[in-house]
């Protein structure tokens, strides 16, 4: 079984606003509205994809009970305690004129310390040796910075392999306890290691060298539009980035550690798993808001991914 825990979730509004300018009235032409958070859009991907998991995490109010719904409703399996307070709202503004994503975060609810611990404690009775759980996204309010690192360790001790998709400080907490895998996108690696990592080689080099510190057995550097790189243990390949067509950029990220974990559940091997990952962040890039694109999108996108093998591999 796969588990995702969004600890920080929200309902996403997608709108878009062609031309977009400060300092004026803008219209808006179209909006949707989505069950989101970064483990919630993982569970969207993984129920598209044809497989089963549980999305736990914690929500608030009115706003925290229809993202129940919504989920239910896709079929998908819920864990989810309920907090004093709302679950926020994010607005995602695409702008199809000039070609940009905007983000616009609320920061979310408060939660103590208690209901981490209760939401940690249910998840790990339920967990089996082997089965994978994905910890995505940021905190909330009232979180400790180490959250992550807790809940990697003791997830790890039930049985799971732990996939870990944080940026900042919480990525540095939770790769402190070893991670199975790790998915920061260039930017969040660079960020994390102070410096510059502009070439393939680089960020190759950078992951093996957070490898042998950690113990971090696989890690997966997204590259938006330049493609991926995936370095393991079996080896290293670079994918090139699927030119599609952009609906929203939003998610896609999230999109590809669904197709990780569905393919590591799978047992597939490398290149089997970069071809279904990479396809399934282009095949969600098409889409609008953080609807996860259907399993046929995915499949016909599948034969175009190119890669290549690094090194010696």
């Amino acid at each position: 079984m796969i588990y995702t825990v969004t600890l920080n979730p929200a309902l996403d509004k997608t709108v878009e606003i062609p031309s977009l300018t400060a300092d004026r009235v803008n219209r808006i032409t179209s909006v949707r509205t989505d069950p989101g958070g970064k483990g919630i859009n993982v569970s969207k991907v993984i129920q598209k994809l044809g497989s089963e998991s549980t999305a736990a995490g914690i929500l608030g109010g009115d706003t925290g009970r229809a993202i129940s719904r919504a989920l239910k409703a896709m079929g998908i399996r819920t864990g989810f305690w309920f907090a004093e307070g709302e679950t926020r709202t994010n607005l995602k503004i695409i702008d199809p004129v000039n070609h940009t994503n905007t983000d616009l975060n609320e920061p979310g609810l408060m939660v103590s310390e208690e209901i981490l611990d209760g939401l940690l404690q249910e998840l790990i009775l339920k967990i089996h040796e082997g089965d994978i759980v994905v910890l995505s996204g940021s905190l909330p309010k009232g979180a400790p910075k180490d959250t992550y690192g807790v809940w990697v360790r003791a997830c790890k001790k039930a049985g799971a392999k732990v996939f870990l998709d944080a940026d900042g400080e919480l990525l540095q907490a939770g790769m402190e306890a070893a991670p199975y895998l790790i998915k920061p996108n260039d930017h969040e690696l660079c960020a994390l290691l102070g410096k510059n990592l502009e070439t393939v080689e680089e960020l190759e080099a950078a992951a093996h060298s957070l490898m042998e510190q950690y113990g971090i057995e696989k890690v997966v550097i997204s590259m938006g539009s330049k493609g991926a790189l995936y370095v393991t243990g079996e080896g290293t390949i670079y994918a090139k980035g699927l030119k599609v067509t952009v609906g929203s950029t939003v998610g896609a990220g999230d999109s590809v550690v669904g197709a990780l974990a569905v393919a590591e559940e799978a047992g597939k091997g490398l290149e089997d798993t970069v071809r279904l990952s990479m396809a399934s962040g282009a095949a969600n890039v098409m889409c609008s808001g953080t609807q996860a694109a259907e399993y046929e999108t995915v499949t016909k996108l599948i034969p175009k991914v190119e890669f290549l093998r690094l090194g010696n591999c």
